[in-house]
């Protein structure tokens, strides 16, 4: 393994791929506890600025549940097998710093509902999308049902779970489920580029200013607008006393970059 991957069980970490910005590449067999403590491990870290998930098998962003290993659970073990990749999922979804899902393969099942619990999510073209549950008798159930509706708008996001559909990463991007959809490339990994490139740009900017936003923009979604304006209210307090807020007026007034350090 590269001396500057670190490995986390079935996930890899690679902190000096870019300044700031942790990698996830995992491939089966799927570890929860890996996940669990790799996402645990970025919660302490202060100096990253961002997540990108991708894959390790060319082709697959994550194709949902082993069928073959969830066919041999007892009826009683797979309530419990799924409330654990919800807990999971959730947790993904409540990491404080920007996350990005960079889908250059299938995202089917629970692996569009990992997706979807990232901030962000970047598809090329020839990915295939979909919750396709219903096709197993069973629905999503890793968050899925939830989610969805509210990324896509409800009517659409019933039509497409109740009907299994799989769209690839340009009828994505037109009904709003990734945010770019890219010409895939001969090495397999656009989507993954074109996350990078973000990470960049998320990155520069002030990160616990960046914190704070995905918190009132989160937290506002589930509230009505005026409890939404005073959660902003109280995330904008937070950014006021920040040593970085005085950076950026310096350096906007020296007519220089600011080199923020999340202080």
């Amino acid at each position: 393994m590269h001396e500057n991957l670190v490995a986390l069980g079935s996930f890899v970490s690679d902190r000096l791929l870019q300044p700031q910005c942790v990698k996830f590449r995992y491939h089966r067999p799927f570890l929860p506890a890996a996940m669990s403590e790799a996402m645990h491990d970025i919660k302490n870290n202060n100096k990253v600025r961002s997540v990108i998930l991708c894959s390790m098998v060319p082709g697959i962003f994550c194709a949902g549940a082993d069928l073959k290993e969830r066919a041999k659970m007892h009826q009683n073990e797979v309530a419990s097998f799924v409330s654990k990749a919800r807990a999971l999922i959730t947790d993904l979804g409540n990491l404080p710093i920007p996350t990005i899902a960079a889908i250059d393969g299938a995202a089917l099942g629970g692996g569009l509902e990992m997706a979807l619990a990232c901030d962000i999510r970047i598809a090329s073209t020839t990915a295939k999308l979909g919750l396709v549950e219903t096709k197993l008798a069973i629905i999503p159930g890793a968050g899925g049902t939830q989610r969805l509706p509210r990324v896509i708008g409800i009517s659409l996001a019933k039509e497409l779970i109740f009907a299994a559909r799989v769209l690839d990463g340009t009828e994505a991007f037109r009904v709003g489920l990734v945010s770019h959809a890219v010409e895939q490339n001969k090495s397999g990994d656009a989507a993954y580029l074109r996350a990078l490139e973000l990470a960049r740009e998320i990155n520069s900017q002030g990160p616990i200013a960046v914190r704070m936003a995905k918190l009132a923009i989160n937290q506002g979604m589930e509230v009505d607008l005026s409890t939404g304006l005073a959660i902003e209210e109280a995330c904008y307090a937070q950014v006021i006393p920040t040593k970085d807020r005085l950076e950026g007026l310096a350096a906007f007034k020296e007519k220089r970059q600011p080199l923020y350090k999340g202080e």
